[in-house]
């Protein structure tokens, strides 16, 4: 095969396997952060479905009434911490139900819109989610969500 053509396949399919988005990129990179942060302060999350568990947990320790807990662990850097709970919770159900991340990076609330597409189709929201639970407190379960996607959802 031609060295030229040879050398423009190979940026092809490169340029193809790298064409996720940053925002997608991201949520791997800090969903291994959360689950650092966290099991540094002792919450077990190890990407099981009962590991929403202890996410919820974490919500009822760190916010009162849709307020943070001023010396919790979400009073300082909360865009990224919740960025990183959103991407958690999404892993959990990726690597229990299937399925991949869509994000836009030239959405401007792409860290809050980025998508969790189900195997089956199943458009979720993780991030948003993570931030109705913050505000609206059990109930909006991280692990009901969790459940229900991973164990009804994904099955239809």
């Amino acid at each position: 095969m031609n060295k030229i053509i040879r050398t423009f396949l190979i940026a092809l399919v490169l340029s193809a396997c790298t064409n996720t988005s940053q925002l997608v990129r991201d949520t791997s990179t800090y969903s291994s952060w959360i689950v650092n942060a966290l099991k540094s302060e002792g919450y077990k999350v190890d990407y099981s479905l009962n590991s929403l568990k202890e996410i919820d947990r974490f919500f009822e320790e760190n916010s009162k009434n849709g307020k943070i807990v001023s010396d919790g662990l979400l009073s300082e850097d909360l865009g990224a911490r919740m960025f990183g709970i959103g991407s958690y919770i999404g892993e959990v159900i990726r690597i229990n139900a299937g399925g991949e991340w869509v994000g836009d990076d030239a959405d401007p609330e792409g860290e809050i819109n980025i998508q969790f597409k189900l195997t089956n189709g199943t458009v979720t929201w993780p991030m948003q989610r993570a931030m109705k639970r913050l505000l609206n407190g059990s109930e909006d379960s991280i692990y009901g969500y969790g459940y229900y996607l991973i164990t009804v959802a994904s099955k239809s």
